[in-house]
């Protein structure tokens, strides 16, 4: 019985989340057979990089299988190769603020947080947010590789606290 609830969750893309920048619970990753759109909400891995390392040193993501060693994010694509992304106290993109992207000087442990200094999204990165206020995405780390999407994120059996 575990061998098989192990199986589906490995190959049937089958992920639980434990953080709150999305509903805490059951969520699939879906193939995405299309380029990514602003909106799309994806599982990505983080590259390896500090941005990954700090995560994990400081909590914010859990270890897994993704190269960075951390599991894959789910986010939202906010921002595109080409657009503008600024950053002053929130997240204004292409000149219109972001809605709940209030960007924090430091942690729930008052640690400091880094902040992506802002510029114009290059080719082949995207610019990911979660709408809660704590969540570790661009606002600190900045673009990540496209390459590291792992597909649309779908719930499937979730609950917000």
């Amino acid at each position: 019985m575990l061998g098989a609830l192990a199986a589906a969750f490995a190959y049937g893309g089958y992920r639980v989340n434990f953080t709150p920048s999305y509903a805490y619970g059951l969520w699939r990753i879906e193939p995405l057979d299309r380029e990514v759109r602003a909106g799309d909400r994806i599982f990505i891995c983080p590259p390896a990089d500090t941005a990954a390392e700090l995560a994990l040193e400081r909590g914010y993501l859990p270890r897994g299988l993704c190269p960075s060693g951390t599991g894959p994010l789910i986010k939202t694509v906010v921002a595109l190769p080409g657009q503008s992304v600024e950053i002053d106290g929130q997240v204004i993109i292409d000149g219109e603020p972001l809605p709940f992207s209030r960007v924090l000087s430091a942690d729930a442990e008052g640690r400091a947080m880094p902040v992506y200094a802002g510029g114009q999204i290059g080719e082949g990165v995207l610019f990911l947010h979660s709408d809660f206020v704590g969540s570790y995405d661009s606002r600190y780390f900045g673009p990540i590789p496209a390459e590291g999407v792992l597909g649309l994120a779908r719930e499937v059996l979730t609950f917000a606290p």
